[in-house]
């Protein structure tokens, strides 16, 4: 997602991650085959694993010529009898995003495709696309095209389930950040300019969001089946499903930032699917923040595993490229945790305290610097 002041997370105190590949050498040099990106995860368990094998990856965001490289960087051979599943925002641009998911089709035996906000962003292809859901169209179209699946499906036993979804302002019902000030959702967040609506549906109110729920009935029937047959199940989706899968106002530079991040619908849903106490055999997969995340919250596990914008895993908002695409099944379970999330690590022994309205020091640091430099 794009907020102009965008979420962050303190320095980690933790080994350093093996170096990256380095990227741009190979490529100077390697001309028969493309150079190919090792991943932790794969590397790990590549030895050992012989039977079905389910990684995950959002926010790819290859308009960016860095994640672009990354992409096409990853191994032709390693994960031919893999699954991805991927939690949305792969392109702004049409043909960005089916040269990814082409690429990510060679990669892979089997794709999966939820779809996000940026994916959706209508700007300079209005020609196209008169507004987004002609967009979700033709995507959808280009997946089934390119053999990327995009309904509920069972695999060697395992049920895996993509879930529409869109947030909506009033997902977020913790006590707001007074005292600075803070942009408006229409400045801080493109999607309210670059993604273009029928006139009965709105980011501002609920409409979108059970709109994009709705759409999930179509394959009821399908998902009922795999409540009956599948003793495991993985649902993803791009957005959030719960508010607490995010850091607290205070952490962020964009307090915000939790009123276009998720959806109640969502939730309900995946307790739908799961069970409202859900299981060790539960899993959801999400996207959209660049954190990345991996909980157990009432029975389910929830995992981010983004790829994020370049800037961001120079930071290591997103845990490190190293670790992704994440392998969270492998050999008929679930594998172990996402190594390198520091919010959901920070949360795994420090309460939540969304009533502390108190600024983070590096957050206030920012909003001073700010309020200084326009006086």
């Amino acid at each position: 997602m794009v907020v102009k002041l965008m979420p962050f997370c303190p320095s980690l105190s933790q080994k350093p991650l093996p170096k990256q590949v380095q990227i741009r050498t190979q490529m100077k040099y390697t001309t028969t085959r493309r150079p190919e990106i090792l991943t932790s995860s794969a590397a790990a368990s590549s030895t050992s694993a012989s039977g079905l094998r389910v990684f995950v990856l959002s926010d790819l965001h290859t308009d960016y010529s860095e994640n672009m490289t990354w992409v096409k960087c990853l191994s032709t051979t390693r994960h031919k009898k893999d699954v991805l599943l991927v939690a949305g925002d792969v392109a702004e641009k049409y043909d960005d995003f089916v040269l990814t998911m082409s690429l990510l089709k060679d990669c892979f035996q089997r794709v999966l495709f939820v779809p996000g906000n940026h994916d959706l962003w209508c700007r300079g292809e209005e020609n196209d696309f008169p507004d987004s859901l002609e967009k979700l169209n033709k995507l959808l179209d280009a997946c089934r095209g390119l053999g990327v699946e995009i309904n509920p499906v069972v695999i060697d036993g395992l049920g895996i389930i993509p879930l529409f979804s869109w947030y909506h302002e009033s997902f977020d019902r913790e006590k707001d950040i007074s005292g600075i000030r803070i942009l408006p959702l229409e400045m801080a967040c493109r999607d309210f300019h670059a993604c273009k609506w029928p006139g009965d549906l709105s980011s501002r109110d609920a409409s979108l969001s059970l709109y994009f729920d709705a759409m999930n009935e179509n394959n009821q029937e399908v998902i009922n089946e795999i409540q009956r047959t599948c003793d495991q199940i993985i649902t993803f989706s791009h957005f959030v499903p719960r508010q607490d899968l995010c850091p607290e106002k205070r952490m962020l530079f964009y307090p915000n930032l939790p009123k276009i991040i998720g959806s109640d619908f969502l939730e309900l849903r995946i307790r739908s699917i799961h069970g409202a106490m859900g299981s060790t055999s539960a899993c959801h997969v999400f996207g959209h923040t660049h954190f990345s995340w991996d909980a157990v919250l009432d029975g389910i596990r929830y995992v981010q595993a983004p790829l994020a914008y370049p800037r961001e895993r120079k930071r290591r908002m997103n845990g490190g490229e190293n670790q992704l695409p994440y392998c969270v099944y492998s050999d008929g379970k679930f594998a172990d945790k996402l190594s390198h999330c520091y919010w959901s690590d920070y949360y795994a022994t420090n309460p939540r305290s969304p009533d502390i309205t108190e600024l983070a020091p590096w957050v206030a640091r920012f909003y001073n610097r700010t309020w200084k430099s326009e006086f």
